[in-house]
């Protein structure tokens, strides 16, 4: 069997593991910051609700994660899960694993800031939400582009996790065809795909981090 026929068998996977990369970023980002802002509060209930879930995101493996967030409805409130929830369940554990990562690599970056800055805002004229949003993000997001980086090149990797709960990702679809094949050339495409992706995605993100040198 040679790499192109298995390619072509692993397409679909291939499809799968872009999707749960692309949408895992699409809502852990966001939340993330979302996240950051209550570990940052100045009340103390929502910076410890927050910590602890902070804490259970990056202390616990995001595989037991996966299972509880597939499995849950069904041992906790009795709910019927069918097997299309499986893809739901991997997005959803995802963002909220990510998100927790996200969030502290964004406070890292909001509580460098040296508080001159938004002195200076405040002399111009301008409101909170326009000091974080407009000065504060921009160069916060220049500053924690490396962390970010080295968080999203892990995601790739970390896709083919989908396995535990049964989910069709591409590195799935490699392992059982490799089992029904007898030999290890599926799980080598596996790799070679993991390691063209990546790549792809450092470059990009080394784009980026050029790009934003507009705020050294």
């Amino acid at each position: 069997m040679d790499f192109g026929t298995i390619f072509s068998e692993l397409a679909a996977g291939m499809g799968t593991t872009v999707e749960i990369f692309l949408l895992t970023l699409l809502f852990s980002l966001p939340l993330g910051l979302v996240i950051s802002f209550g570990r940052m509060s100045k009340v103390w209930i929502i910076r410890t609700i927050t910590k602890i879930y902070i804490s259970i995101m990056r202390g616990t493996p995001l595989m037991l994660q996966l299972i509880v967030v597939y499995f849950g409805p069904y041992y906790i409130f009795g709910m019927t899960i069918s097997s299309s929830y499986r893809g739901t369940a991997v997005i959803i554990a995802f963002a909220l694993n990510y998100a927790a990562y996200f969030a502290e690599i964004y406070r890292s970056g909001i509580e460098s800031m040296p508080a001159g800055q938004y002195e200076a805002a405040k002399v111009l004229g301008y409101n909170g939400g326009q000091t974080f949003f407009r000065i504060i993000l921009p160069q916060v997001i220049k500053r924690i582009l490396p962390s970010i980086t080295n968080e999203v090149i892990t995601l790739v990797k970390d896709t083919s996790l989908a396995f535990s709960i049964a989910y069709a990702e591409m590195f799935t679809q490699a392992k059982a065809l490799a089992a029904t094949a007898h030999n290890v050339a599926p799980l080598l495409a596996a790799g070679l795909f993991y390691y063209v992706f990546n790549f792809v995605v450092a470059m990009l993100m080394d784009y980026a981090e050029k790009r934003m040198n507009y705020y050294s």
